[in-house]
Formats: C-alpha cells, structure tokens, sequence
C-alpha cells in the first residue's frame, strides 16, 4: 500500500505542477470530477487507516490522551475536524461493506457516505441486516443527484421504497429515537467575551427551536430601507427585543427576592452631561451612549449614584412610562412611530424627547413608542424627534439623508 500511496503522491503533484489555464472547459470540468473522485478514494483510504490506528490504541501508547487529540497534533487538525474524522472513520467501519466500497470507488463523498452510513444503521435496528443492505444500494444509487442534506432527508423514508409494511413501524421508532437524542443533547452555554458581550451557543430541541423562530423571525426582517443590518445582527436585535418583552411582562421568577430586572449603576452628573460610563449589577461595562438609552426604557430601573457614591435613586418609577400613560401612548401612536416601522406597541419602548437625563418630563406630550430597533437609532442621533401640530410624532431627518430636512410621519399605524 505504502508504494502504491507513494506513486499517487507523485502523479498529484505533476498534476499541480500542470497550467490549468491551457485547459480546455471540457477539460477542466474533467479534470474537477477526476479529482473529487480521488479525494473521495484517498478519504476511504484514510478512514481505514484511522479506524485500525484506533483500535490499535496508537494514540494512547503514543502519550496522547485520544485519538483525536493524536489526530489533532499529527495532522495539525483543529479538534472538531479531528474528532469528525474519528467519528466518520467508526461509522463507516460498522456500516454493510456497500459504504466503505462505494466511498472508495469515488462513487460517493464522505458526507454522502456518513448519511448512508447512519441510515443503514437505523434501518438495521428495525428491519435487519438484509433490508439495510437494500437501503444501502437505493441510496447510494441516489447519490449520483442528491447533496447530503437532500440525501438523509430521503434515507429518513427510505423503507417506503425498500420494506414498505415495516416502514410506517420504523418511522413512529425513528421519531421517539430522535426526539429522545434531542432531549439528551439540548443545551445552551453563555460564554463571556472580551468587552462584556457573550457568546451563545447550544443545541435546542424541535419545541424550543419552533419558539425561537416564532419569536424572532418576525422581529429579524429589515426595519426599512435605510436598515444595513446584516442578517445576524437582525437576529441577534430581535433576541434583545424578545428578552425586553419578558421582562416588562412581570411574569418572570424573583431573582434573590426581586423581580427580574436590570439594574445600570453611573453617576447622576455622569449621566446627565453624557459622559460617564456605566456598569451592570452583573459587572459589565457600558458606554454613556447605553447608559441613556437605557435611562428611557420602562424595563431598566437605574440605579444613580451621587458623587459620593451616595445612593440618589434606585428605580425612580415614577419616572416610568407606565399604565395608564402607557396606554394613552399606544392609543396615540399604534406602535412604532419612526416612518416605515409596523412593529406594534408590545414590541414598543418609551422614548423620552427630552431626555430623563437632561430633566425631561414623564408625560404624554413628552415620549413616544420606538421598537428596540429604532430606539437604537435615535439615541446614535441625527434624527429630531418631536411632536406635530396635531400632537403627533414627526422625525426630522438628519442633513446628509435630507438636506431640506423634511419632517417624516409613520402611516402604518391607524390614528384615534
């Protein structure tokens, strides 16, 4: 074998030492399906070999705690890579002899032969050796047009086309079996970053991932033209947003007696004349810019300290756009106020005009509904928020999005 991998080498590396501009099209496309073919080969070579160094116990005897660990440092592997090569080499050696050759016929990819791999052995487990070896062949003739993730859609049916009497048995199986690994592998970890974010990351179920997307796929499209968000940070805005709405519905448990809030701590002259940072009862660190945003919103009780450190204020609720002020306020507005928003009132903080901080008033002539988005927005600045004649919101836009600075309404929300 050795020779043999050796003389490949060698014919590889003349191919890479070949122009492929001199190629023709044809030539070329030939030349990519050739290749694939032989990485597909070399990978069942591969695998065999990972397999056997494994069960050998190598990277033990070797001082290394796995083989993956082995793997990592042999190959200069990152560990997930590492560990999926490992995986695959386990599932491929388990499947029905079909795999392992079509993998090194070039007949399929790796990941083709992964899915065929797991649905043999579920349809092992339910129907037997003989109609996994069926299964097997039907998909690996599937193989030839379908990508992986089409591919293990299909092998999820696949004894409707080879044992259907057993197939709708086997299907109730697979669901419990599915929804059991699910429950076993769901998770989410928080992970602190520098700068005071976190890092989310995590598996939900099929429940918790349905509620996840009811409630932020709404709130995750682009909030008008003049939105540059990516689709990430759309997402990761209506996660924010979402979060807000939990707490202003009072429903969440105490946290050490209290309900759950936000408690911002920064001094009151720090606050009012916008330079002063501020911190969460959490210990992260927030700029001025965050600290009077969230001086506007009804779910943050600010915590203001004088220049003593002496405690001024904690809460200050009366400062808080609540009851029956807020109800008239979604009366008036309907819900977002910035032109071209339709978010409704739920997804609605109130905005001062005249900032808190800079001794606004809490009062109906002086706040308006803003979505968490647009709340953003006007606080970065560049837009003049202000009440009409008619004592209905209106945005003056900032000079370089109009220089005639032509104030904007919304008309998505009927007026009363």
């Amino acid at each position: 074998m050795i020779d043999e991998l050796a003389r490949a080498e060698s014919a590889v590396a003349s191919c890479a030492d070949a122009a492929a501009w001199a190629l023709s099209e044809q030539e070329l496309i030939a030349a990519l399906d050739a290749t694939h073919r032989l990485q597909q080969r070399l990978a069942a070579v591969q695998l065999a070999a990972v397999r056997e160094l494994d069960g050998r116990g190598t990277a033990v005897a070797q001082g290394a705690s796995s083989t993956t660990v082995w793997l990592r440092h042999r190959l200069r592997l990152d560990v997930a890579a590492a560990r999926r090569l490992v995986s695959l080499a386990a599932s491929v050696d388990v499947a029905p002899p079909a795999v392992r050759e079509a993998l090194a016929g070039g007949a399929v990819s790796v990941e083709q032969a992964r899915v065929i791999a797991d649905a043999a052995a579920t349809v092992s487990a339910s129907a037997g050796a003989e109609v996994a070896d069926k299964a097997v062949g039907v998909l690996v003739e599937w193989a030839a047009q379908f990508d992986p993730s089409l591919l293990r859609r299909m092998g999820t049916r696949i004894l409707d086309h080879v044992a259907p009497d057993l197939a709708d048995a086997a299907a109730a199986a697979a669901l419990a079996a599915e929804a059991a690994r699910a429950t076993r592998d769901r998770h989410v970890t928080i992970s602190e970053q520098a700068g005071g974010r976190l890092r989310l990351s995590g598996i939900l179920d099929a429940e918790a991932a349905a509620l996840l997307r009811a409630a932020i796929d709404p709130l995750s499209a682009p909030a008008g033209p003049d939105d540059v968000r990516c689709a990430g940070q759309r997402r990761h805005d209506a996660l924010a947003d979402v979060c807000r709405l939990a707490l202003r519905t009072g429903e969440l448990p105490e946290s050490g007696g209290d309900p759950a809030q936000i408690v911002v701590t920064t001094s009151y002259d720090g606050l009012t004349r916008q330079l002063s940072a501020g911190a969460l009862d959490i210990g992260l660190r927030l700029t001025p810019d965050t600290v009077r945003r969230l001086a506007c919103d009804a779910t943050v009780l600010p915590a203001v300290l004088g220049g003593a450190g002496q405690v001024l204020d904690v809460g200050r609720q009366r400062r808080l756009v609540t009851g029956a002020l807020r109800r008239a306020l979604v009366l008036r507005d309907g819900g977002c106020v910035f032109p071209g928003c339709d978010r409704p009132p739920r997804w609605c903080v109130a905005h001062h005009i005249h900032h808190w901080a800079d001794g606004g008033p809490t009062s109906l002539d002086n706040a308006v509904l803003l979505c968490g988005h647009h709340h953003r927005h006007v606080h970065r600045g560049g837009w003049t928020v202000r009440l009409g004649d008619d004592d209905h919101p209106e945005f003056v836009p900032p000079a370089w999005l109009d220089p005639d600075q032509i104030p904007r309404r919304n008309h998505y929300h009927r007026r009363t």
